[in-house]
């Protein structure tokens, strides 16, 4: 068990800051949708045109929040914007229409990119370079460790349907980002960096970042692909149980809290990276494949070629996130790490506004075929990874910032 644990110092701090708004955010995801739907009456389509807009929005302001946390700190900055995120889940408890729905949404979309990015750079501050993936691994088994208690919390208010079970568990969820927030103060200061010559938004002139970010969203359709793409491939196209939905959810969930540390142990370098990208890439398509079986089969077979696809879905998730995570960082300017994960971490927004779309448009329009596209999609991503990184690696020096030690 310990060796599930990070190290102790920043990592492990950063893991419980990690731990505490994810638990409620795990009930705030399993919950939400039903509460602006049953309880403030909200239409699925303007609760969806909703999440789109504030999502945009954030993935676009995202990219100077991470700036403004390299300038003026990355502890403050992360702390400010989980109270932020806070203030944000908390204004969901009054909004009774769309506009006010609306705004609540674009502010907790905005906080919560920045966040992201600033943790990140806060990360990059007080954990060596080398020793940073394997650090990211744990913060994703926590994160999942997370979602997964806070998704019992929230199956709770669900089993329970009154309107009180749900303003709880937004509640829940504002208090987790506030005690996030006195988490990140208990870190050391990482001091802000000078401001570099060159543009101030540099990353959007870079291109090959631009590119590596762009094929990294093609990569993350694994996201959507678990949470929307699949229940409706087994509801619609199989004649395997609707339960089998959740069973794999879960695996998913255990899987990746479990083995993703393990995993992220090979990747300590830019050509480790690009070579599990790889690997990623080659298992992603062989579980688009296996998965495409599981139509026009006896419910056993469906059954069986589900549960390997879904094996083999995790372990290319797993070496797909330890890949993009080594590269994101060492591809990433030492003075403009907040800003460049800014925008590299507006591939999690885009991949997860615009892929239910491109999903089912491909696995339930086109059918079993569909799969076979997706997984040449990912396998094509995947080995572009490597001259992409090439050049990027060709136009700077890769140098890290300074590792501030804990107090």
């Amino acid at each position: 068990m310990m060796k599930l644990l990070p190290p102790a110092g920043p990592p492990r701090t950063l893991a419980l800051a990690q731990l505490s708004n994810s638990v409620g955010d795990g009930a705030f995801y399993v919950t939400s949708a039903l509460y602006f739907t049953q309880v403030v009456g909200l239409a699925p389509a303007r609760i969806g045109l909703g999440l789109a807009v504030a999502w945009a929005v954030g993935s676009i302001v995202g990219v100077p929040l991470g700036r403004l946390a390299d300038r003026r700190g990355p502890r403050g900055t992360a702390a400010l914007l989980a109270l932020a995120t806070s203030a944000s889940v908390a204004a969901f408890l009054v909004v009774r229409d769309f506009l006010p729905f609306l705004l609540a949404a674009c502010l907790y979309a905005t906080a919560q990119s920045g966040l992201s990015a600033a943790r990140q750079a806060l990360l990059a501050g007080l954990i060596a370079r080398e020793e940073r993936t394997s650090a990211l691994a744990h913060l994703q088994s926590t994160l999942n460790a997370g979602l997964a208690i806070g998704a019992a919390l929230g199956g709770l208010a669900l089993s329970a349907g009154t309107r009180s079970a749900y303003l709880a568990v937004f509640a829940v969820d504002a208090v987790s980002f506030l005690l996030c927030a006195l988490v990140l103060l208990r870190l050391p200061t990482v001091p802000p960096l000078p401001a570099p010559k060159g543009a101030k938004l540099a990353v959007l002139r870079d291109r090959p970042y631009a590119l590596l970010t762009l094929l990294n969203t093609v990569l993350l359709l694994r996201m959507p692909l678990l949470s929307l793409g699949l229940p409706l491939w087994i509801t619609e196209r199989t004649t395997a149980p609707a339960w089998l939905v959740s069973a794999l959810f879960v695996l998913n969930t255990v899987a990746v809290m479990l083995f993703q540390v393990r995993t992220a142990r090979s990747v300590t370098s830019t050509p480790t990276a690009v070579k599990a990208l790889r690997r990623s890439g080659c298992l992603m398509l062989l579980t688009c494949a296996v998965f495409a079986l599981s139509a026009g089969t006896p419910t056993w077979v469906a059954v069986i070629a589900l549960l390997a696809g879904s094996v083999l879905l995790v372990a290319g998730e797993m070496l797909q996130s330890a890949g993009s995570w080594q590269l994101g960082f060492d591809l990433a300017p030492a003075d403009r790490i907040g800003e460049y994960q800014g925008f590299f971490g507006t591939g999690v927004t885009v991949a997860r506004t615009l892929g239910p779309l491109a999903l089912t448009t491909v696995l339930i329009g086109v059918g079993t075929m569909g799969w076979f596209l997706l997984g040449a999609l990912f396998l094509a991503a995947s080995c572009a990874m490597g001259p992409t990184t090439r050049r990027a690696t060709a136009t700077r020096p890769l140098t890290a910032p300074a590792v501030i030690e804990a107090a």
